[in-house]
């Protein structure tokens, strides 16, 4: 069995106003896999997800990525570790040109500037946007923008990249182009949606959470068979979608 990418034992936070946030989390996601994460707004996913890179520390339990266990004194390794793209694109671009936002975490890690050009052409051909590389960000699409801020995560080559709701405000095609560059990446993946077809076409495993806690884990169409499960969960597929037999 591989050492987990991360590994959630026994996860544990309030916030500092007593609101209990997660319970006895366990979570275990493997290298090469594809995950989603779903569940009602104000089920802990965010802050399950802000455990991964150390904005917020474990108060009761641990988190470790790629066998690292997050603590004070490993907290930046983990964070190159874990690379997390946000909802918002524009909290991630700041930059003149797309080119100098994708190689900024690369620049800051004194990499030598082959290596750096290396990276950021990588990054750039992944996400198909190689052709927009001289382009102001403020200048393209909000489809444009989310792609290259997975690039500039891409560029640090982090274990696992988590997306926290990278479908939402996109219009068909750019859903489209966005799960086929997804796709085709061999970086580790935990994608937190409410986008529940999105989970299917992208992801072999989901995992839902609720109140704190994750409360079921199983191969997504498994789970979006279950009409309960969702119905309990407020979790609903759009009217006529269907989940098609994947043997």
């Amino acid at each position: 069995m591989s050492v987990p990418t991360i590994a959630v034992v026994g996860l544990s936070f309030r916030y500092p106003d007593g609101t209990a946030a997660l319970s006895e989390v366990d979570l275990h996601i493997h290298p090469g896999e594809r995950v989603a994460l779903l569940g009602p707004n104000g089920a802990g996913k965010t802050t399950l997800i802000l455990h991964m890179n150390g904005i917020h520390m474990p108060q009761e339990g641990t988190v470790a990525v790629s066998g690292l266990q997050l603590a004070k004194d490993t907290v930046m390794e983990v964070r190159r570790r874990v690379g997390i793209v946000f909802q918002d694109p524009d909290d991630q671009l700041f930059m003149p040109t797309v080119r100098e936002d994708v190689e900024f975490g690369p620049r800051n890690l004194d990499l030598p500037r082959d290596e750096i050009d290396r990276r950021v052409d990588a990054a750039l051909e992944a996400m198909e946007v190689a052709d927009l590389a001289g382009r102001p960000p403020n200048h393209l699409s909000f489809g444009q923008k989310r792609r290259v801020a997975i690039a500039g995560v891409l560029a640090m080559q982090p274990s696992i990249l988590v997306l926290d709701e990278p479908t939402s405000n996109l219009d068909p095609a750019s859903r489209r182009e966005l799960a086929t560059a997804l796709q085709a990446l061999d970086t580790t993946q935990l994608i937190v949606t409410h986008d529940l077809p999105f989970a299917y076409e992208m992801c072999e495993r989901s995992v839902v959470m609720d109140r704190g806690q994750i409360v079921a884990t199983a191969p997504t169409s498994e789970l979006l068979s279950d009409e309960l499960l969702l119905r309990e969960h407020r979790l609903e597929l759009p009217f006529g979608f269907a989940i098609r037999d994947r043997s």
